[in-house]
């Protein structure tokens, strides 16, 4: 079977991407990721994919298109973490949905759920409603047992290793010690890692 994988960014590609392979798929990458800020972020990560392909030899398909405008408007009423993110993963897994109907793609799937630092509940129910609009099945699967061994071997290949999810507000929320100081303190008074801090 035929199956489309969404690439998030090079790292969490290389885990899934194997995985699928040993279980009997027929495996493509797909790149759209109009979430990611500043452009020369989005350059960094699309070209570390490019690296990745050269190197393992994966097929890899690309819409590079740096549809920031659109994100944004799609998030900027609601940004807090959680809601911004619902809408995140669905523009990215509707284009995947789309593609993979247009392309003769049996299924898809998303290398998002190899973090552990996602919202999998969401990336699950985003995949569900993608497949419905498009007519193609989706893949739900928790690849996060080898997230870190797939970023281990990122490190030793040389490829880019990001600092933060990708969005805008996850770059702030990376890097504003006030704010993550804020968020990080539970209603109990324990402290916890919001994945927007987290890469993904």
């Amino acid at each position: 079977m035929k199956i489309l994988l969404h690439i998030c960014c090079a790292p969490c590609a290389i885990y899934p991407f194997r995985k699928l392979s040993s279980d009997g798929y027929q495996v493509a990458g797909f790149w759209y990721n109009p979430n990611i800020h500043p452009y020369t972020e989005y350059e960094s990560r699309l070209n570390s994919v490019r690296l990745l392909e050269q190197l393992y030899g994966w097929q890899i398909e690309y819409l590079d298109e740096y549809e920031l405008e659109k994100f944004l408007k799609g998030v900027s009423g609601n940004p807090e973490f959680g809601i911004r993110c619902r809408q995140c993963y669905r523009m990215r897994l509707e284009k995947t949905a789309e593609f993979a109907k247009s392309n003769g793609f049996d299924l898809f799937t998303t290398t998002l759920s190899v973090s552990p630092h996602q919202d999998h509940s969401l990336i699950k129910e985003a995949g569900e409603k993608a497949a419905a609009k498009f007519g193609v099945s989706f893949l739900y699967e928790d690849f996060t047992s080898g997230y870190r061994e797939g970023h281990q071997e990122a490190k030793e290949k040389g490829l880019y290793m990001q600092k933060y999810c990708g969005c805008i507000y996850s770059e702030r929320d990376r890097y504003d010690k006030k704010f993550r100081k804020k968020a990080q303190k539970s209603p109990a008074g324990a402290t916890s890692t919001p994945a927007s801090t987290q890469s993904s």
